[in-house]
């Protein structure tokens, strides 16, 4: 494990204890660890936990509208901050969201920036995101289910309690324990609405409907976000910056296939099978399909080991 610049330091003044140094070379050593500080400043290791947070968030492809309203959040919040300054009435933001979008949007990994923004705001005390379903709020029994969601919820104080496919708590209708898990959330919401965030995540269709059969719930979740499907240039430059990650990368003939790859899978099964989840698997395979090809070359060079060919791409399968 690397060491931090204060145990850097203790292990210096260790060694001049120890004799293994001299107390010329530990002068110089801490010297050149205050130096290390410095350089480190001046490139922007140091620099302000939101302004990483954003520039993370920035690097992601598409998704303006959630740029978009993370930049809106953010005045907000320093404005507040400054009318509290002088002295002025100050107005508290609801933070509860609803996510729409296909699998692969980046719904689930937009929520985890903004979990950790909010932190570095001072929205949220812990800025994690407890993620969960159905199966982890909805009980078996009469009062089970209340029991569950309020554990839930206990476990997501701090942070940003994500609930993925929201839309199924309707499932049941009026009779259905989901109601129930509804009930219990609105109320945490409400009981713990300086320390929780809530966001509800789904398709679109889906939860469209999941809103209309409770009208109560529009107006407790007033961000809604949409997360558009990508475009096939859009994948392919996801694709770059999957292998590039992972210090791989693709060769035009590859590039090639994985467009076509994409473009048939939308043809064949729409949009939602063909997203930022599609390009990873692929990724993955041909990162195996790499492997076999390369295991019984007798010299293998840095590129052959970098480099995904077309070969590696699994083959098109086309759905009629």
């Amino acid at each position: 494990m690397p060491l931090n610049n204060s145990s850097k330091k203790r292990e210096i003044l260790r060694r001049l204890e120890l004799g293994d140094i001299s107390i010329i070379k530990a002068f110089e050593l801490l010297k050149e660890q205050e130096g290390s500080k410095e350089e480190q400043k001046v490139e922007g290791l140091g620099q302000d936990p939101i302004e990483e947070i954003v520039k993370e968030l920035n690097t992601m492809i598409g998704l303006n509208n959630i740029k978009d309203l993370v930049k809106q959040l953010r005045a907000f919040v320093t404005i507040q901050k400054e009318r509290k300054k002088q002295q002025l009435k100050v107005d508290s933001l609801v933070m509860h969201m609803i996510f729409k979008g296909n699998p692969g949007t980046g719904k689930t990994t937009v929520a985890r920036i903004l979990a950790r923004l909010f932190k570095e705001l001072g929205l949220l005390d812990k800025g994690h995101l407890k993620e969960v379903e159905r199966a982890d709020l909805v009980g078996e029994y009469i009062g089970h289910t209340a029991q569950k969601t309020r554990k839930m919820v206990e476990s997501a104080l701090g942070g940003i309690l994500f609930i993925d496919e929201a839309y199924a708590l309707a499932r049941g209708g009026n009779r259905d324990f989901g109601k129930e898990a509804i009930d219990t959330l609105v109320k945490a919401m409400e009981d713990n609405r300086k320390n929780l965030i809530v966001i509800l995540a789904g398709y679109p269709k889906e939860m469209d409907y999941f809103l209309q059969s409770n009208p109560g719930l529009n107006s407790r979740f007033p961000i809604q976000v949409d997360f558009e499907d990508y475009n096939l240039e859009e994948l392919i430059e996801i694709g770059n910056l999957m292998v590039e990650e992972r210090e791989y990368t693709f060769s035009k003939g590859a590039e090639a296939k994985l467009y076509s790859i994409l473009s048939k899978t939308r043809q064949g099964a729409g949009v939602e099978e063909g997203n930022a989840r599609t390009v990873r698997n692929l990724i993955e395979e041909s990162i195996r399909n790499q492997a076999i090809r390369l295991v019984s070359k007798e010299k293998i060079s840095k590129t052959d080991l970098m480099t995904i060919t077309r070969e590696d791409l699994p083959k098109i399968k086309v759905n009629n």
